[in-house]
Parts: C-alpha cells; structure tokens; sequence
C-alpha cells in the first residue's frame, strides 16, 4: 500500500496552502510588527474562526487515529463522553473566559500574579512550558510513525516537513496566521473523515447494514452505571470526570485562552465557546462512525492484516488504505487529514509557548523592551520552539517504552494547573504558599500515579509490549485522546496496584482537587488571606450567585471581605478589548496605583508577598 502521485500532491497543497497563509498574514495588514498583533491577533477576531481554532487545537492527529481504534475494539461507550461536554464549555463561558477577558491578559499567568504574587506567576509558566515542550514533540512523531508503519512514507520526511512548515507560519504570521491555517486545516480534517466514511459505508452496504453489524456483535454500548473509579470507562467517569478534563483544556490552558484573549469583544469570546459545542459533538460522532464502519468492514472482509498490526493506533490508516488505495487522491486527502491535526496542534503550541516566555519571563526582566524590538523576540522565540519541537520529535523516536510516558505528561500536568486556577477564583482565603504547595503536592500526586502505573504495567505484562511500547489497561496517564490507542484489555489487580489503575477519566480531578485541598490546608496553616486585601477582579463569587435568594445581610457573608460592586460583578459584555494599555504594564510597574486619566482608574489592592495588585475600572475604553 504506498502513495500514489495524486496523493502526493494532494498533501503538498496542504503544506504550501498553510504557509501561504503564514507568508499573507506576514505580508499584509498589520504585518505583525507589535505584540498585539503577533500574539494577539491585535485582538481583532470574530466568534467562528476562533471556534474553530480552539477545536483544532486540541483535535490532533492522535485523536483522529485513537477515536475509531477504540471504537472498533471496545464499542460505542466512549461517545458519552459527549456528555461532559456540555458543562466543560459552558463553565469556561461564564467563568474563566469574562475573567481573563476582562484582566485584559495576554499570558493566563498573568492572572497568577494578580490572583497570588511573581513566584505563582512563574511557577504556573514554568509548569506549562515543560508539559507543552514533551507534548509537541510526541505530537510531531507519533502520526508519522503511523503513518510510516502502514503507508512506507518516509518518517524524517514527515517530521521536518510538518515541523519547518508549521514553524514557517507561525514565526511569519503569528496569532492570526495559526488560527486561519487551524480554520483551513479544521475543514480538511472534517473532509478526509467524511471521505473514509462514506467510502466505507458503501462498500459494507449502507449505514444500516453498519448499525446491524455492530448490534448483533455487542458494539453499540448500553450505559455503564459503576461508579467504581477503577473503571475505564462509565457514565460517570466519562460525563463527570470528563467535564474536569474539559477544563483543563478549554478553561485555562494558554493555547486555548490565548484564542479567546484575541476576540473582539468578550461576547465574541463566549459565543466562541458556546460554538466549539456543535463542532465537538460532531467530531466525536465521525470518529465514532469511522470505528463502527471499520468494525463492520472487517467483519465482512478478511481482517488477518489489520489484527496483526503491530499497534492499534496503525489500525485506521490500514484501513483506509484498504478501502481507498483503488481511489486515486483520497489516501492523499486523509493523509492531510492527519497531518492537518498535528500542524494545528503544534503551531498552537509555538505561539502558546512563546507568549508566555515573552510576557512571563523575559517583559517582566526587560520592562523598557522597545515594542519593535519586543516583536521580534517574540518571533526568534517561536522560531526555537519550533526548531526544540523537530528534537523533541527525534528524542520521542529514541524513547522506546518512554514514549507514552512522555506523552502523558501532557495529562499529567493539566489537572493541577486546573487546580491551582480554581484556588484562586474561587478561594478568596487561598495564600500564595498555599497556591505554591498544592500546585507541588498536585504534580506530586500526578507523576506518583503515572510513573506508578506505567511501571505496574510493564512488570504485569511485559509480553504486551508494542514496538517498544505499552499500553496502560485503564489508560489513567494519558490524554484523553491517545489513550485509547494502545490500551490492552483490562488485568485484575489489588493493593497499591489497583490505585494505580485510576480511570484516566478522574485523572484531572483527582490531582485538581489535590491541588485544591492542599493549598486550602496550608493556606490555613500559613494565615489566609483576608478579603479586604484580594483584588476583586480575580475572585468569582461562586456561593453569593448560587445562594442569591438570600437576604442581603446574609449573602454579604458569602463574599468574606472582598470588596465587590454589581459593576463588577456584572460589567458588560461588549466592552471592546484595549491593546494600548494592558494589565501588564501594571504589572512590570508602568502605571501606579494613584495615576489617573480621563477615562481609566486603578485601585491598588495589597498583595500577600508586600506588592500590590492592580485591578482596572473602565469608564470609556
């Protein structure tokens, strides 16, 4: 099964179509010449291109390999996770997203520092930086590999075209160039997935004939209620733990709050959440589709080659070379497919990353940068990642049985970040060393189980190893979307290994609800802080808005102290974004407390290290 010359130009489109964009951007309007522009799209963007972008950027090509896979071994059960769906973006709409907005953030660390002091602040970024620096590198690699295993492409071909390409747009084009090229290479993705469907489907002999199949051989699951946590996947784990899951991607990741920061206004930014919505569902419904066709195609037809596929995750694109190799173009067009969900997610990566180096650790150091020279040493950042990211990918390929370890950090790391934004929005008592101990004891926790069951796995099934890799049962340390991919069926355990077997789908808020509990403890230990002197901005009153039936007198108390009016509680949301004068010149100390013009004011609020936060009251921006 090899690429044919159709095929082959079919993905150089892809590539060449997404550095056009890259070079446009780069070429014309602003020409990305502020900071604004490169790293916020001088935060000029309208609702749907910025939906589709935050779909993008977490719908990698790993995703794309690992949804059917799971499908067509385990059934339909994994669709539930649609449920969590609902409450893991409207939670972002209503809460993180008017938050940050309304800071004028560019990094979300920057809500750290005003929250807590500098010291969260950079341990927040630090922590980001070195889950997305592992994750990129696994990203880059791992579809290439696939890709390489089944299709006989060449493997360092893929890796530094995909890598220079996506480098090349997003150094040149920044904010507005990544979430373009993540709008162009969303449709592809959704065209090369329709593509196998439809062939598939007719080849089986109709979408009923699929639905029959997959009934009669126990593959469209009922709803598991266990409530057991060491479940892989129930009801509960996939609507509820799932909805944590969510908000670590959708409600404080930089990538992904970065997006919404570049909205036009903030109600762009919340109908850009609430649009993610339909388009998730749809995603979830394809890949799930692909896996029942798959399932029913293979059913028919012999299967000996796929079941002796070295690892599951080579499993769709067998098939669809299977059933596509006799048309011309198609292979080409899933090939972009797949390589279109790596390129989104890596470039967001880049420009995630190099924002938070600028604004986190080199604008604070540097506060008189000159805006011009500032720009540029935001693209000379975004370049080096990109140049860290092509490594990365050759360390992955040398990792052997390390390489899902790698790449589970990424989910390692996003629970506790989860954990450590909701202490301080919703704990107006949380301290800075507190903050700091729970984010640690988080993190702690989180490796402790990873490492854990990666090592319990290999000692209980050293025969299920996969070209050099294995496959957790319970995939407790993975992303939700890789892992499914090499997950084996499941090993009875007890005893310390049967903690290690947590569902990965109460990963995120078992180590976010250690980060939480830790910090409240040590925040008490320590001395709380007192209302009065928490800047309101960073607080979202969660008991005064669920208990409003309350007499006044009485939810006052619910507030502990922070000062609070109902313009703050409820500022509008057309308000338009200001890239003139941002909370980080606050920060790195700009403006004072006292300074005053005609249409802003800033009141101090002291801060738990000694310094002060600074909150902006708007009159006329």
């Amino acid at each position: 099964m090899k690429f044919g010359t159709v095929d082959y130009v079919i993905f150089a489109l892809l590539l060449v179509l997404s550095s056009g964009i890259g070079l446009y951007y780069a070429l014309s309007g602003g020409k990305q010449r502020t900071m604004q522009e490169f790293l916020l799209a001088d935060r000029s963007m309208s609702f749907l291109p910025v939906a589709l972008s935050l779909l993008a950027t977490f719908q990698s090509a790993v995703a794309i390999l690992g949804v059917p896979s799971e499908i067509y071994r385990f059934g339909t059960e994994y669709w539930f996770l649609g449920c969590s769906y609902i409450l893991g973006l409207l939670i972002p709409a209503h809460i993180f997203i008017p938050m940050f907005y309304r800071l004028r953030l560019t990094s979300t660390y920057e809500y750290l520092e005003l929250r807590f002091n500098k010291a969260v602040r950079v341990c927040g970024t630090v922590t980001f930086i070195f889950q997305m620096v592992i994750y990129m590198g696994v990203v880059l690699y791992a579809p290439a590999l696939a890709l390489n295993a089944v299709t006989g492409f060449d493997l360092w071909g893929a890796v530094l075209t995909m890598g220079l390409v996506c480098t090349l747009y997003t150094t040149l084009g920044g904010l507005k160039a990544v979430i373009w090229t993540d709008v162009f290479q969303t449709l592809i993705m959704f065209a090369g997935q329709l593509a196998v469907i439809i062939v598939g489907t007719i080849k089986v002999g109709g979408i009923a004939e699929v639905w029959r199949i997959a009934t009669e051989n126990e593959k469209i699951a009922d709803i598991n209620w266990n409530p057991d946590p060491f479940e892989r996947h129930s009801f509960w784990a996939l609507a509820i733990g799932g909805v944590f899951m969510m908000l670590s991607l959708y409600g404080v990741n930089q990538a992904q709050v970065q997006r919404y920061l570049s909205s036009k206004t903030e109600k762009e930014a919340i109908l850009s959440c609430y649009a993610v919505f339909p388009c998730q569902q749809i995603v979830l419904c394809l890949g799930c589709l692909m896996g029942l066709v798959m399932f029913a195609f293979y059913k028919q037809h012999d299967s000996t080659g796929l079941t002796s596929l070295p690892s599951p995750d080579q499993m769709v694109l067998y098939f669809v070379m299977d059933i596509l190799q006799d048309l011309p173009g198609l292979p080409g067009l899933f090939v972009a497919c797949l390589f279109s969900g790596a390129l989104s997610t890596i470039s967001s990566a880049f420009n995630s990353l190099a924002t938070v180096t600028m604004e986190d650790l080199v604008k604070p150091h540097f506060p008189n940068l000159s805006e011009s020279r500032a720009t540029m040493l935001s693209k000379v950042v975004a370049l080096l990642y990109g140049l860290l990211c092509i490594g990365m990918a050759y360390i992955s390929s040398i990792m052997g049985s390390v390489l899902q370890a790698a790449l589970s950090i990424f989910g390692m790391v996003g629970g506790p970040l989860l954990g450590l934004f909701c202490l301080g929005m919703f704990f107006p008592c949380a301290n800075s060393t507190g903050a700091i101990s729970g984010l640690v004891a988080g993190l702690i926790m989180a490796f402790w189980i990873g490492i854990g069951s990666f090592v319990s796995n290999i000692k209980a099934a050293p025969s299920q190893l996969v070209n050099g890799t294995i496959g957790p049962e319970s995939g407790n340390f993975t992303t939700v979307v890789m892992t499914t991919l090499l997950s084996p069926e499941p090993i009875q355990k007890s005893g310390l290994s049967k903690f290690y077997s947590l569902s990965y789908m109460w990963y995120s808020a078992h180590n976010s609800t250690t980060v939480v509990v830790v910090g409240l403890i040590v925040s008490f230990l320590t001395g709380s802080m007192k209302g009065k002197v928490v800047n309101p901005r960073t607080i979202f009153h969660v008991l005064p808005k669920l208990l409003f039936f309350l007499p006044d007198k009485y939810k006052e108390k619910l507030y502990f102290g922070v000062k609070h009016t109902k313009e703050e509680s409820e500022p509008t949301l057309e308000q338009p974004a200001t890239p003139d004068k941002t909370i980080n010149s606050l920060i790195n100390g700009d403006v004072k407390a006292t300074d005053t013009t005609e249409n802003e004011k800033f009141d101090g609020y002291a801060r738990a290290d000694g310094g002060h936060s600074y909150v902006v009251h708007e009159t006329s921006l």
